[in-house]
């Protein structure tokens, strides 16, 4: 017998889990988006020009910018307009004009007096910034300009980093220690690193801060939906999945509020944290998963905490249910005393699961790496950076009151198919239109809308695929792979410094190859969660022939039924 099949004991989507969900996990998942964006305003870099010494007092005045600038910065032509170049300025004598602008010489005299020269040089005084949208940043405070203007992307590649070790750690922690207690280590991690970046004195300490705040950030948001599709049925798990993704995607919106509030870096790096130190009051409020206690063998634990939902859910439960659920879950035939481990080598056991950790992991690099890689890529749009980054969140919402009716009635399989085809799509269209920045803004939502909705399905899917006993470790794999993405995706946006549509270009290939992927899984809707490898067994791939026909879910449900479930073994995970 599955878990699945003794929930309805204590309610399968009672009160407690809709306590839980709403009032613990998803609120961890608003100021989780936080984290993982926040340093794209943190290490904004903003419009630069060389800092000139002997024009200083009227450099930062309104009235003299723009004709400082013009007598003392060359033009060049970037993004199809003449601008000022940020890393060079004419050799002038700037004493002398000093010395006329001291007399209140008219500025039309000055600017004809000027001896006409092409000669150029690099800043060697600094430079001016423009602070009409931030009033500091990482890279304003440590000049990390021209010859150093690649650190904000490596910031965001050691970020990306620090993501991919902290979700292959995390895999571990989840199926040996439980999911209640890597969260909260990950957690205190977490807040603790990005407070303290705020007192960084040097880029050094603040690059090694972000790495560790890089760590935490996917476990964090990984941990509340793993353990809210182990505390309901298989007809709420989509529900969960579904409001996670509101949820974050309400934070992202948020957090363009709070930088649109908050415009000094380091005020802002203790506004996205601060918020998340209320969760550590729910420590005796979030309960362990009493489906992973179940797999590992902890009927006594599983127990007491089936009966405390029973409680709350208004549901009765006999004394000895300990006994009862023991019996439930394992034949004696199968009652063994040692312990077993599970590793990333149980993901390749069989031709069945290497499949699917195959197939899973390359759709969760695609996913991950557009995902990710459009965030980042929103403030490069042009205009008014916190407006783009507000409606790369925003347009996800909508999508998801689409995805909710279609999730039933069309499957998993199908509905990641078409969001990423339609996002993939959409970004490669950019390169018809790359003149015409209105055009290539609606793709870009295009695009982001697909990503999202195929965001929400892909760890629905995999949580479905993956059995029980290796589900956190299968996740947790997908998304270490998947992780490599973010580390390249901050290159490939810098690389479209030059060519703005390029980024869209390579993202938008690689979500249409995920696409087309995807429809090799089988689908998953309705039928109970995998709890051992042998029941895993019994969902099988399919090939590209079998892709437009409809499975037998009854059948692989059927064969689910009658494969026996977890036993008294003790599951560990272990290298």
């Amino acid at each position: 017998m599955d878990f699945d099949s003794v929930l309805p004991d204590v309610g399968s989507f009672g009160l407690y889990q809709k306590a839980v969900i709403c009032l613990v996990l998803l609120p961890a998942l608003i100021p989780c988006a936080f984290h993982a964006y926040s340093q794209l305003f943190i290490a904004a870099n903003p419009n630069h020009w060389c800092h000139i010494p002997e024009l200083e007092t009227w450099a930062n005045d309104p009235v003299f910018t723009d004709f400082i600038k013009d007598i003392s910065i060359p033009l060049e032509l970037r993004d199809g307009k003449l601008r000022h170049k940020q890393c060079q300025m004419y050799t002038r004598n700037y004493t002398q004009i000093r010395e006329m602008l001291l007399q209140r010489t008219p500025l039309n005299y000055v600017k004809s007096s000027i001896e006409q020269t092409n000669l150029t040089t690099q800043c060697s005084n600094g430079w001016n910034y423009d602070k009409s949208v931030f009033s500091s940043t990482v890279i304003t405070e440590w000049n990390l300009v021209c010859d150093k203007d690649y650190y904000a992307t490596l910031a965001l590649v050691l970020f990306g980093v620090g993501g991919l070790i902290g979700n292959y750690i995390f895999g571990y922690m989840q199926d040996s220690w439980g999911r209640r207690p890597s969260f909260y280590t990950y957690l205190v991690i977490e807040v603790t690193a990005c407070a303290l970046s705020a007192i960084a004195q040097n880029f050094i300490i603040w690059l090694a801060l972000r790495m560790i705040v890089g760590l935490t950030v996917p476990a964090i948001l990984a941990s509340p939906y793993v353990l809210a599709i182990e505390l309901v049925g298989p007809d709420k798990r989509s529900f969960c999945t579904l409001i996670s993704n509101i949820a974050y995607s309400i934070g992202l919106v948020l957090l363009s509020g709070v930088v649109y509030c908050v415009r000094s870096w380091r005020l802002l790096s203790l506004a996205v944290s601060i918020p998340l130190l209320f969760l550590l009051t729910c420590f005796h409020v979030l309960p362990e998963s009493p489906r992973w206690l179940v797999a590992i063998g902890d009927y006594r634990r599983a127990a007491k905490i089936m009966k405390k939902i029973a409680r709350v859910n208004k549901k009765t439960l006999p004394s000895n249910y300990e006994d009862i659920l023991r019996l439930k879950m394992e034949k004696p035939s199968q009652i063994v005393t040692h312990k077993q481990l599970y590793g990333i080598s149980d993901l390749f056991s069989t031709k069945n699961i290497f499949q699917k950790t195959l197939i899973i992991t390359f759709i969760w690099f695609a996913n991950t790496s557009v995902y990710v890689g459009l965030s980042y890529y929103a403030p490069a749009l042009g205009g008014d950076e916190i407006y783009n980054f507000f409606l790369a969140g925003a347009v996800e919402l909508p999508t998801y009151f689409v995805l909710w009716p279609s999730m039933h009635y069309f499957g998993r399989r199908w509905v990641l198919c078409v969001s990423m085809i339609v996002g993939g799509s959409a970004c490669l269209a950019t390169f018809l239109s790359q003149h015409d920045k209105s055009i290539t803004l609606l793709l870009y939502c295009i695009g982001k809308m697909g990503i999202s909705s195929a965001f929400v399905v892909l760890p629905l899917a995999a949580s479905e695929l993956y059995p029980t006993v290796v589900r956190g470790l299968g996740m947790s794999f997908s998304s270490v792979i998947g992780m490599i993405g973010p580390i390249l995706i901050p290159i490939i946006n810098h690389m479209g410094s030059d060519m703005m549509v390029l980024p869209l270009l390579i993202m938008g290939a690689l979500l249409t190859l995920g696409g087309v992927v995807s429809l090799l899984l089988p689908e998953t809707i309705g039928q109970p969660l995998p709890q051992t490898i042998d029941d895993g067994e019994m969902i099988p791939i399919r090939n590209f022939c079998e892709c437009f026909t409809k499975q037998n879910s009854k059948t692989s449900k059927k064969n689910l039924t009658n494969v026996t479930k977890p036993t008294s073994l003790v599951y560990e995970t272990n290298v």
